[in-house]
């Protein structure tokens, strides 16, 4: 297991290499003058060329392409992951800042995709062609063909404006003490609207799973032997059942992160999405960088944990080291 782990280290930092490659040739090739968005649309007629020169060298865009991106990884290897250009602050601190935000978020989503969508799937498979089945498999259609931003406003309208559920935006009560209860109260509408497609996902891998598991013959013959239901559904079927389910639950977190990006806009939370959004409408490409080296991190990361949680669930898979 040791050896594999190192072995998968590795392998992720030619790719975070690329990644991080393919992000700055995106943002050297955007349209438009990095420079300009320093410039306010009432200073723009006062600013000469010479000004507009003196911005490019103080920030560094006047080097090639290659030259700031090679110092981009130089300070990167120091553990420096530069200043913002719109924040006037360490990329670094505003990750921080951020990302301590977005955790209580997107863990809040997927925990909720994977309880909701595995119990959900089992739930569905045990009882097919019921009207459980059909009314929660139409659920999970629409869960799966809505995108975050719509199921964002939809839910902010019906829950909030409506309904008045739950608070219409930030993370916690504007004058109000700062307390746990308050928080979370807070966080159950975003968290659910992002979770809502992980629900559904999760869901329809479990039930047809769990289909498919119940019509093999070991299931067959455990039942034959005079097993009671709950084991042979639970522990046997369940259990095997979960397999393509884990594989599918830890590629699903950089669609969480996609939809976390509008979701913290919708609801006004300040975690790693608002930042991002923030520094593409401000071309602030140190801030980009650095919020795409964090979200290729986690994606890395969890892939490399899904395999490790496969092992776990399935005695059959070994790491050779």
């Amino acid at each position: 297991m040791g050896g594999y782990v190192i072995r998968r280290l590795l392998i992720s930092i030619p790719v975070l290499f690329l990644v991080t490659f393919l992000v700055f040739t995106l943002i050297e090739i955007a349209p438009g003058d990095v420079v300009d968005y320093f410039i306010s649309p009432e200073s723009m007629q006062y600013t000469t060329e010479a000004d507009i020169q003196r911005l490019r060298e103080r920030t560094g865009l006047d080097q090639p392409f290659l030259v700031r991106y090679g110092k981009w990884l130089g300070h990167l290897a120091q553990g420096d992951l530069g200043y913002s250009f719109v924040e006037s602050k360490p990329v670094g601190g505003l990750i921080v800042d951020h990302m301590k935000n977005t955790l209580p978020l997107m863990g809040a989503a997927w925990l909720m995709g994977i309880v909701f969508g595995i119990t959900l799937g089992v739930f569905v498979g045990l009882r097919q062609y019921s009207v459980w089945d059909f009314s929660l498999t139409g659920f999970s259609f629409l869960g799966l063909s809505i995108p975050a931003f719509i199921s964002g406003i939809l839910g902010l309208y019906i829950f909030s404006v409506r309904l008045g559920w739950f608070p219409a935006g930030g993370m916690r009560t504007a004058g109000g003490e700062s307390s746990l209860s308050d928080s979370l109260y807070h966080l159950v509408l975003p968290a659910t609207t992002l979770a809502l497609m992980d629900i559904a996902r999760n869901m329809r891998y479990m039930r047809f799973s769990m289909l498919e598991v119940l019509n093999q013959d070991y299931i067959t013959t455990a039942r034959a032997k005079g097993l009671r239901p709950r084991l042979v559904n639970y522990r046997h079927a369940m259990r095997n059942a979960l397999l393509p389910v884990v594989t599918v639950t830890g590629m699903s977190l950089p669609q969480l992160v996609a939809g976390a990006v509008f979701i913290e806009t919708i609801y006004s939370w300040r975690g790693m999405g608002t930042l991002y959004l923030n520094a593409v409408s401000g071309r602030d490409y140190p801030v980009i960088m650095g919020v795409n080296l964090v979200f290729a991190v986690m994606v890395l990361g969890a892939n490399l944990l899904t395999d490790i949680v496969y092992s776990i669930v399935d005695p059959r898979v070994r790491f050779e080291g």
